[in-house]
């Protein structure tokens, strides 16, 4: 059981870190083979930005310490568009009017199953938070399904308790993602308009549940465009180290979505450029270099081909973000219009353009289950 909680500090403390950034202190941060979050918070600061090609080249020298010159692939399957929330930002809030489903179990397989005849072999099963329409019982079935057929399965769905992690872990799940959407609680109150995902501390402790389960990675993240983008990876930094001290046993991931418009009208309520969005995931990167940071469909193709070799090691490619919409393309009800329309042919080409290698599958499920079977990974004591 989990012991302790990560509290994420007030976000004023966390701009007064950056503001008081020198360039004396970006120099430092780029020269330590580690750095502390003071570091992070230097990489972080307007100084930096003049500075972001000594960035990016320190970032690409981590990454292919790290990871050599591999970019892994996967593609999300989503599940199902109800949701009980009201997120303004997301096109599944329970108030926007969307054509709705829930896939049956058959028709999950049947998506699985094209993604696989596509190529892919790690899938991320996504589905809006409506437990009553898809719970435990319907993932663990599926994962029962597909474990044997993928080599690694995640979730992105409502969160979990504990022991229904370390019960979905044992049905074949790989690893969850869960974002904190944003980690400025005067914001997150002000985007999230009802629901259980108005419960700011119940979903930050969501990682750790997970983690305490036994899952094999986490994956956490904020939604770029709700708050200031230099203080949301200053959080993300804070919550990467505090998993890490914690659930050292644990790999984890960083996922950096910028938000696009979504049904009902909403706007990014503030600006996150594609500059912007490098210098966030170069810092992350320098400050910790084991993470797997993730690039999705949403970045257009022009930019993720250039951020190859400089950081990301993960892509989704031929993404679909709505229910039933790989088998039926003519669907609608997505949760979002991505930028990146390209096959995963096509985007394995263009990885081997530059020189690096598109990874399929690098776990094989086989050792998942054995993994399985053994206790579930306890917070270090």
């Amino acid at each position: 059981m989990t012991q302790e909680t990560f509290n994420i500090p007030d976000f004023s403390k966390l701009r007064q870190l950056i503001d008081a950034s020198t360039e004396a202190d970006v120099q430092r941060a780029l020269h330590n083979d580690r750095i502390d979050i003071a570091g992070l918070a230097a990489l972080l600061s307007p100084v930096a930005d003049a500075l972001l090609p000594r960035l990016a080249a320190r970032s690409a020298h981590i990454t292919a310490q790290r990871f050599g010159r591999t970019i892994q692939l996967y593609a999300p399957l989503y599940l199902s568009n109800f949701c009980t929330n009201r997120c303004a930002y997301c096109g599944f809030a329970a108030n926007n009017t969307i054509e709705r489903r829930v896939l049956t179990l058959a028709e999950a397989e049947q998506e699985a199953m094209i993604l696989q005849g596509r190529g892919f072999n790690h899938i991320l099963l996504v589905a809006g938070e409506a437990p009553a329409r898809l719970g435990v019982d319907y993932l663990a079935e599926l994962a029962l399904r597909l474990r044997d057929r993928f080599a690694a399965i995640s979730i992105e769905v409502q969160p979990l308790e504990e022991k229904q992690y370390a019960r979905l872990f044992a049905a074949g799940i790989t690893s969850v993602a869960v974002y904190q959407e944003t980690y400025d609680r005067t914001v997150y109150r002000q985007v999230h308009h009802a629901g259980k995902k108005c419960d700011f501390d119940y979903r930050l402790a969501t990682p750790a549940r997970a983690a305490g389960a036994g899952m094999r990675e986490i994956g956490i993240g904020a939604l770029l465009g709700l708050a200031d983008w230099r203080l949301e990876g200053l959080a993300l930094g804070l919550h990467l180290a505090w998993l890490r001290k914690h659930y050292w046993r644990t790999a984890l991931t960083v996922s950096f979505p910028r938000l696009r418009p979504a049904e009902g009208g909403f706007q990014p309520l503030v600006a996150v450029t594609e500059r912007m969005l490098s210098q966030l995931l170069f810092a992350l990167r320098i400050f910790d270099p084991d993470a797997g940071l993730l690039l999705s469909t949403r970045e257009e193709a022009r930019f993720r081909d250039g951020m190859i070799g400089l950081g990301p090691t993960r892509y989704s490619a031929g993404s679909c973000t709505a229910p039933g919409g790989y088998a039926h393309p003519e669907l609608t009800g997505e949760q979002f219009s991505v930028g990146d329309h390209r096959s995963l042919g096509e985007v394995c080409a263009d990885i081997c353009h530059r020189g690096y290698d598109p990874v399929r599958k690098d776990w094989d499920a086989t050792f998942q289950r054995k993994e399985a079977s053994r206790e579930p990974a306890a917070a270090s004591r």
